[in-house]
């Protein structure tokens, strides 16, 4: 037997809630004849898009195929068939959105961050609580093939204990003058929710905690190393936001982990996100998709000698990872974990709480870099 589950999606006429969260994630599960229960029940996604542009909205609904579609709020949370609301809009809109929805009595599923500060971000899990809603964060990166690997790699004990994690991550994205901009223009303003550190370290604080372990304490210097763009009209502005932070994290078990972050950096590295994991009996390196390992017994003999051309290939030796293997869409494989949540109570640990936790970093990282100097991260319960 198949039900219908219906699913208000607000602000995914924007890049990432159009690409993952519609169009590979909802309209994918759609086209499958939606998502198996263990139960034998089938669940299938029933949305309705909302947003504030209608024409922006028609076509969205002309291209994947869903026909409803609203510019209201409220005649989106008062249909009962309504039973999940998903958020994609920019930060600052969605406080006050996932509270109206947490009101209305629906299940949250929303993008990160959830809030521009951690106090409004555990509110909205506090309240979620009381409302006894169902709540879910996107924590997107768990289920890239890379982080899977590394995961699979970590549990068969192959690094031994784990010294240290250095990631990379970023790529040149055009100022606007000469070159379109890949990235919209609010992302480099601070008074429109803009900043690498806020963007960026909701994701590295999931990835260290549930890969490597709990982030302890941490020392941020971000930058703006671009101080004007030009925006979707061709206008120049100021950029009053981080473009670039490079970070260093203490983790229990006194694992180290570096991660760059940058918008302003030329990629020179096997992908656009890289994560190094040194252990005492192993290596590896995954970036979005692919894996390599390196085991102690394969670890060259390196000596330093500048006066004489490197005599080892350092490419050489590492071991791809499952490469064969094959791995859905990362939204779409949390989408159907958490409708099986919402559907069948089944298991689901990414909740609003997890969301303050990636808030909680951002707003602690910048504290760090308006003082110069290490910042302790408390635990959230």
């Amino acid at each position: 037997m198949t039900h219908k589950i219906g699913i208000i999606m607000n602000g995914v006429t924007g890049r990432m809630g159009t690409n993952q969260h519609l169009m590979r994630s909802i309209v994918e599960i759609i086209k499958q004849g939606g998502v198996t229960l263990e139960s034998g029940e089938t669940i299938l996604p029933d949305p309705i898009l909302l947003g504030r542009n209608a024409e922006k909205l028609k076509k969205l609904s002309e291209m994947s195929g869903v026909e409803k579609w609203t510019t209201s709020v409220d005649e989106a949370l008062s249909d009962p068939d309504n039973v999940i609301y998903f958020d994609s809009q920019t930060t600052e809109r969605r406080v006050e959105a996932v509270r109206r929805a947490i009101e209305a009595g629906k299940h949250i599923y929303c993008e990160k961050p959830t809030a521009t500060n951690a106090a409004d971000a555990l509110e909205l899990h506090e309240l979620a609580v009381k409302a006894g809603v169902k709540n879910g964060v996107v924590q997107d990166k768990l289920w890239l093939p890379g982080m899977l690997k590394l995961q699979k790699l970590r549990d068969e004990g192959f690094f031994g204990k784990i010294l240290s994690v250095r990631g990379e991550f970023g790529y040149w994205v055009f100022e606007g003058d000469r070159n379109t901009p890949q990235r919209p223009s609010w992302n480099y303003r601070a008074q429109d929710g803009g900043g690498i550190i806020f963007d960026m370290f909701c994701h590295w604080r999931y990835v260290l905690d549930n890969l490597f372990g709990q982030v302890r304490n941490m020392l941020v210097l971000g930058a703006t190393h671009v101080d004007k763009r030009w925006d979707e009209s061709g206008r120049e502005y100021k950029c009053t936001a981080d473009d670039a932070a490079y970070a260093i994290f203490e983790l229990v078990d006194d694992i180290i982990a570096q991660f760059n972050s940058s918008w302003c950096v030329r990629v020179r590295r096997d992908d656009l996100l890289t994560i190094q994991v040194d252990g005492t009996e192993g290596s590896a390196v995954a970036g979005l998709r692919n894996c390599v390992a390196q085991s102690y017994d394969e670890t060259p003999r390196a000596i330093w000698n500048p006066d004489v051309d490197r005599p080892i290939d350092f490419y050489e030796g590492w071991k791809p990872v499952d490469a064969e293997a094959s791995y859905d869409n990362a939204f779409k494989v949390q989408w159907e974990m958490f409708l099986r949540h919402v559907a069948a109570d089944e298991p689901f640990r990414w909740g609003l709480l997890e969301g303050a936790k990636g808030v909680q970093l951002a707003e602690l990282a910048m504290e760090s870099w308006r003082r110069r100097s290490w910042t302790s991260v408390p635990e959230l319960a």
